[in-house]
């Protein structure tokens, strides 16, 4: 039986963590002594990588990653949360960084800090954000940072054929990286036509299943599916002059959620109301 492949947050770190520490921090002297599993209790989750790193200055650290496909409300109280059980169960200092992959539909301010006040007592945990879609895929290339090749084709400049062409040729310079241009080429296929991406690299579904981002983008795109013909259904039966309380229970939903529903494409077709 082959061996699945490993393409998430831990396999790409895995690849140089030197050269990912490094990166990350804007500092050279900085080395990665290990990966380690974190097994937190109650969380677990393929997203986050923990990396013991060496500072001339500091002594050791622990390196939080926390990759996510984009943005959520939530990623400030969870990293606090990861920061926390990190520092309790290790009892060293704790650096978190959050990479976002994809920029938000809503473009939302991405806030570097969780702040709480609880009858007079105040929470704070401040982490450090990169977006890679500000990322220059120029410099990724120029520094062969092997752990964002997949991604070039999503970082800032990386829309370019050319530059497209060389992230494969230098993921083909290693033998170990072969499982990785799948994943490029998943990337390639968001700014590239199909035909072309599956011209210049290998497409490989076998190999995309195992990542975990594939996998969340094919789950957001089917509850978009069911939203939108959810939509539809509404807005048909609102045509028909049903109530908004005979729709929320044909479609079993809330009469709040069938109303905002209604608020949202109110003067629509049920078509145009599936094109959000």
């Amino acid at each position: 039986m082959a061996k699945s492949a490993d393409i998430g947050s831990k396999r790409l770190i895995s690849l140089n963590p030197d050269a990912w520490v490094q990166w990350v921090m804007g500092d050279q002297t900085l080395q990665a002594q290990e990966l380690i599993d974190p097994q937190f209790q109650w969380v677990s989750r393929d997203s986050d990588v923990l990396l013991r790193v060496t500072c001339p200055q500091d002594g050791d650290f622990l390196l939080l990653n926390e990759l996510q496909l984009r943005y959520t409300a939530q990623m400030p109280r969870r990293m606090t949360a990861y920061a926390a059980l990190a520092r309790e169960k290790f009892n060293l200092p704790v650096y978190p960084v959050l990479i976002n992959i994809l920029p938000p539909a809503s473009k939302p301010q991405i806030p570097t800090s969780y702040q709480a006040v609880f009858k007079g007592l105040q929470t704070r945990q401040d982490y450090q954000v990169i977006n890679l879609w500000e990322v220059e895929a120029n410099l990724v290339l120029a520094q062969s940072l092997t752990s964002l090749l997949p991604f070039v084709p999503i970082l800032a400049g990386g829309n370019d054929e050319s530059l497209i062409r060389e992230a494969v040729h230098q993921l083909r310079q290693e033998e170990r990286l072969d499982e990785l241009e799948p994943l490029l080429a998943f990337f390639a296929s968001f700014v590239l036509e199909l035909p072309l991406v599956q011209q210049i690299m290998r497409w490989d579904m076998t190999v995309l299943r195992e990542s975990p981002w594939y996998n969340e983008i094919l789950s957001r795109g089917q509850r978009r599916g069911q939203r939108e013909k959810e939509i539809s259904v509404v807005l048909r039966l609102l045509q028909r002059n049903f109530s908004v309380e005979e729709i929320a229970e044909i479609v079993d939903d809330s009469v709040e959620a069938v109303t905002k529903i209604i608020q949202d494409h109110q003067g629509r077709s049920p078509q145009e109301g599936t094109q959000d």
